[in-house]
């Protein structure tokens, strides 16, 4: 939350600053019709524009197999469908408050002026700081799916493609809709290569999926699909993909989550980055699947918006994509091979490193190439309902993220961006402390706390809407319009939580950072497909 910079009268009587202080309060009163009238053209336009793409939208193709098989995976339930859409119309809506920052941003380089040749400079620098280091929020709106031109269509097509699936304790629902997501690709994979790390029940019997094995093995093949299915000791995911990775002879991997489900066309779009050669790796755009499950799962599609559709965005604009999400992401094969016997052994402060593995492969692939996002290629994915699940996953983000920024900070060259935009992460957590406390010391800026927490509320409300249009750009099949609405809504909600919750916890992330020898959650299965999830981490005994 950034202050005004129109508030910055240090209890002077009169002049310019009394002045600037009286037009602060009218941009504030302004700005309360113009945030309405911004949510009543969202919900006209972006209404009009999403109905329109639904009934243009052809329907998913079909894939073409040795014989004829059942298009629906018996006991999986319809598989959801979402499209990435350019829409002129959130574009516009989008400009309006991005026309409002860079103006904002105009009025704090004048202040800086003004107090540099004429007053006290006071804190005004420092917000002029904390506003550049917010770099990404403009530029993230410059990215754009990317295509293949048609000379290199030949070319992709030719790209030999396995799928590593390492699976932990999962929900057998979610399990089989997951493997038939991607049986039912419109670009089909050559390999699906499921490595089952040791699941087993709370009371210790093991958890084998024979049943869906054998499905797996009988619809894959039917689909000329090749299908390897390998049960290991419990050694974490990391060994559980390089088990079949290090001597696979693919082009390309994919990494996918065993609970998650892809969109049909998930794979052809993920696939068009690698059409330029010095793309390495590509991140798909993750939607969440159980939304309408409770509150903490609509919440949840707002909180990862600032990085997959914020920062990541901006990133891959740059070419420079930092994380990936282990939920799907796409990698030339060979960056992935030569890690082999280094990636799964990595070490930090004595301990192995059990968490952040698509950080990780991201790493390889920022060291060999590019790394993009694709915002075309979407994949539906299982989310905490629980808060004691969904705290233990973020804390457990927060701890790798934390271990990989000092991996950045070592090893990306100095003239960089992702060593600049990594400094700029920390001195922008630093000035989020110390300009509060700045405040609060000085007693001629203490009088206005009042008038300086109101503005930067206006200012935390209009940013968490800007992030929130993004919820405009992703059509749906399994959320209808009012639904989108409603966690548009809902944006300021999630601020607040991240301002309260989760800054807090980043804070004892880094302080704990060495504790990566746990993964903390999936001691039992934690989320089922069909919304219930596991009590206190005990299990539940589903049948496969």
């Amino acid at each position: 939350m950034t202050p005004s910079v129109g508030t910055l009268d240090r209890a002077q009587p009169s002049g310019p600053w009394t002045r600037r202080a009286s037009s602060a309060g009218v941009m504030v009163l302004g700005a309360i019709p113009l945030a309405g009238f911004l949510v009543w053209g969202v919900t006209r336009l972006c209404g009009t524009v999403v109905e329109a793409r639904r009934e243009r939208q052809p329907a998913a193709p079909e894939v073409p197999s040795a014989r004829a098989v059942p298009k629906r995976w018996p006991g999986v339930a319809s598989l959801p469908r979402a499209w990435h859409v350019s829409s002129a119309g959130v574009m516009v809506l989008g400009a309006i408050p991005l026309a409002a920052f860079l103006a904002w941003g105009v009025a704090h380089i004048y202040s800086t002026v003004v107090a540099l040749v004429g007053g006290s400079e006071g804190i005004v620098m420092p917000w002029l700081v904390s506003f550049l280091l917010l770099w990404w929020v403009p530029l993230s709106w410059l990215e754009r799916p990317r295509t293949a031109p048609p000379e290199s269509r030949a070319r992709l097509d030719a790209l030999k493609v396995t799928v590593q699936i390492p699976v932990y304790n999962e929900d057998p629902d979610a399990l089989r809709a997951c493997l038939h997501s991607t049986l039912v690709q419109s670009r089909p994979v050559d390999r699906i290569r499921v490595v089952d790390d040791g699941s087993a029940y709370p009371d210790g019997s093991p958890m084998t999926y024979d049943d869906i094995r054998a499905e797996l093995f009988e619809r894959a093949a039917a689909r000329r699909v090749e299908v390897t299915w390998d049960r290991t000791p419990n050694r974490g995911k990391r060994y559980a993909q390089m088990h079949v990775l290090a001597d696979d002879d693919a082009d390309v991997f994919v990494t996918l989550d065993s609970d998650s489900v892809l969109d049909s066309e998930a794979v052809a779009e993920g696939l068009k980055p690698f059409a330029d050669p010095k793309i390495t790796s590509v991140a798909g755009q993750v939607l969440v699947l159980n939304h309408a499950a409770n509150l903490l799962a609509r919440m949840t599609n707002l909180l990862y918006l600032p990085f997959t559709r914020g920062l990541r965005s901006a990133q891959s604009v740059l070419g420079r994509v930092t994380i990936n999400s282990g939920t799907l992401a796409f990698y030339r094969a060979r960056i992935v091979r030569e890690a082999a016997g280094v990636y799964e052994r990595e070490m930090f402060r004595g301990r192995p490193m059990q968490m952040n593995d698509d950080s990780m492969l991201t790493f390889y692939g920022l060291l060999a190439g590019d790394t993009v996002h694709q915002p075309s290629s979407l994949v539906f994915t299982l989310v905490p309902e629980r808060p004691s699940h969904y705290l233990r996953q973020q804390m457990r983000w927060m701890r790798g993220t934390t271990v990989r920024h000092l991996w950045w900070l070592r090893y990306m060259p100095l003239h960089g961006v992702v060593f600049w935009s990594t400094v700029a992460e920390y001195v922008h957590i630093a000035l989020g402390i110390a300009i509060p406390a700045v405040i609060l010391a000085d007693p001629g800026l203490r009088g206005h706390v009042g008038t300086l927490a109101l503005a930067g509320v206006v200012i935390g409300t209009a940013m968490s809407y800007l992030m929130a249009l993004r919820l405009f750009t992703v059509h749906r099949t399994d959320m209808r319009f009012h639904q989108t609405l409603l966690l548009f809504a809902l944006a300021p909600v999630a601020s607040v939580w991240r301002a309260l919750v989760l800054r807090p916890m980043y804070f004892y992330a880094m302080a704990t950072c060495h504790h990566v020898n746990r993964w903390g959650t999936r001691a039992g299965i934690e989320v089922t497909r069909g919304g219930h999830e596991n009590v206190a981490g005990k299990g539940i005994p589903v049948p496969s």
